[in-house]
């Protein structure tokens, strides 16, 4: 790996590397001579901090039900996916040893739960397979010249030139990790159209106050439906946690995608998914039963999380010093229906620099899907989180990385 060095010339440039700028770079290294800059010191910044140091690599889903996960053009995605599928993927590792196991919701990750095997893999194979990689080398701009790229100019202004160029620059969320969104700017520059960049798995802000009283509090098994009006818009049970602003967690992040620019959302949570409505309204008269002369608000120890009886009593209208014996029916039905439909009201997304994923970028219909090509400059492809692609948690982001990185180092130079 070379981290310093003056100008150079190569055959394949890819700039950016993250998953994908380092599967294009190995893909394409097979037939060409590759350089991958990478404007940090090390490879796999934003990889490091994936799931939560643990990098849930892909996902162990059929590859045909990925589409399900994916709200961020699908279709465009169907060549990459199954060009590099998510079998691909675990072979590609599990070849390079490193053990990988399945955990809940068919998600992949490395035995050891260190995101840092991944990318000592990736490291190795990158050297192994003859890459040169330029550490320190942040791009300042793409030279072009009758719809083809010439060359890089990096920021300390030397030169690099190429027959074929890969971007592969991420989108704008974690900017301390270095995606910023130049390789945006840099298609924009020569002539692709940009969608609005916007956040994708992020935590939603709610209009309550009363949140706050909440903040740290996790729940398990909870069922979350986002709704406008009568209609639910997304629908799904595991984890959630409460913050100061509103809530995060596995499924809002993933619920983050159909909220976007919507008004007048709710997020409805399900405290008791597990039993119906009659099943819950029995559970509660068990318990009042049990607990028949204490006050109402030492009642609900057995049903709920310490931190959430008083935001539910006092949500609930019921006098917290009431005993349980003289709570009528109407408040009884008046609590299952709160614990059933535990309502918020959805102000905003937290902004793109916190997001795992960033939504939007360079237009799909400018790319080839079957070579990840520009329609508009002959000798540039794109791969990644900087087109606009984006898909629930659960391994699938990176796995589009993977299938994009690999597609567009695959067809690299081809018929150029």
């Amino acid at each position: 790996m070379n981290k310093n060095g003056g100008d150079l010339m190569a055959k394949v440039v890819v700039i950016g590397g993250g998953p994908a700028g380092m599967m294009a770079a190995i893909a394409a290294a097979n037939k060409h001579k590759v350089i991958l800059l990478e404007k940090n010191d090390k490879l796999g910044k934003k990889l490091f901090i994936t799931g939560k140091g643990r990098c849930n690599i892909t996902n162990a889903k059929d590859i045909g039900e990925f589409f399900n996960y994916i709200p961020g053009n699908p279709y465009f995605l169907y060549s990459p996916l199954y060009s590099f599928t998510n079998e691909d993927t675990m072979n590609f590792f599990e070849k390079l040893g490193v053990n990988l196991k399945v955990e809940r919701g068919d998600r992949v990750f490395p035995a050891s739960d260190k995101s840092s095997d991944i990318i000592n893999a990736f490291s190795s194979e990158i050297l192994r397979i003859g890459v040169e990689v330029r550490f320190n080398a942040a791009v300042k701009e793409l030279i072009s010249h009758n719809n083809k790229v010439q060359s890089v100019k990096l920021q300390d202004n030397s030169i690099i030139e190429g027959d074929y160029f890969i971007i592969c620059t991420g989108g704008l969320s974690y900017p301390r990790t270095g995606s910023t969104g130049e390789g945006m700017n840099f298609a924009k520059e020569l002539g692709h159209k940009i969608i609005k960049p916007r956040p994708s798995l992020v935590p939603i802000v709610v209009e309550e106050e009363w949140i706050k009283e909440l903040q740290g509090l996790s729940l398990k098994n909870v069922e979350l439906k986002i709704m406008e009006k009568n209609k639910a818009l997304y629908k799904d049970f595991g984890e959630m946690i409460f913050t100061h602003f509103g809530i995060s967690g596995p499924i809002v992040l993933s619920s983050s995608s159909v909220v976007k620019d919507k008004k007048d959302l709710k997020a409805v949570i399900n405290l008791k998914p597990a039993l119906t409505v009659e099943e819950l309204d029995k559970r509660i008269q068990n318990d009042f039963a049990k607990y028949s002369n204490k006050d109402f608000k030492n009642s609900l120890d057995d049903l709920l999380p310490q931190k959430l009886i008083k935001t539910v009593i006092t949500l609930s209208g019921i006098d917290e010093n009431k005993k349980v014996n003289l709570i009528t029916r109407e408040e009884r039905k008046r609590l299952v229906a709160l614990l059933s439909n535990f309502t918020l009201t959805i102000k905003e997304l937290r902004p793109v620099e916190e997001a795992i994923v960033t939504a939007g970028g360079v237009d799909t219909k400018e790319i080839d899907p079957s070579t990840m090509r520009s329609k508009i400059i002959n000798n540039l492809a794109f791969a990644g989180e900087v087109i606009d692609v984006d898909a629930f948690t659960g391994g699938y982001n990176i796995q589009i990385a993977l299938s994009t990185g690999y597609l567009a180092g695959v067809k690299a130079g081809e018929d150029v």
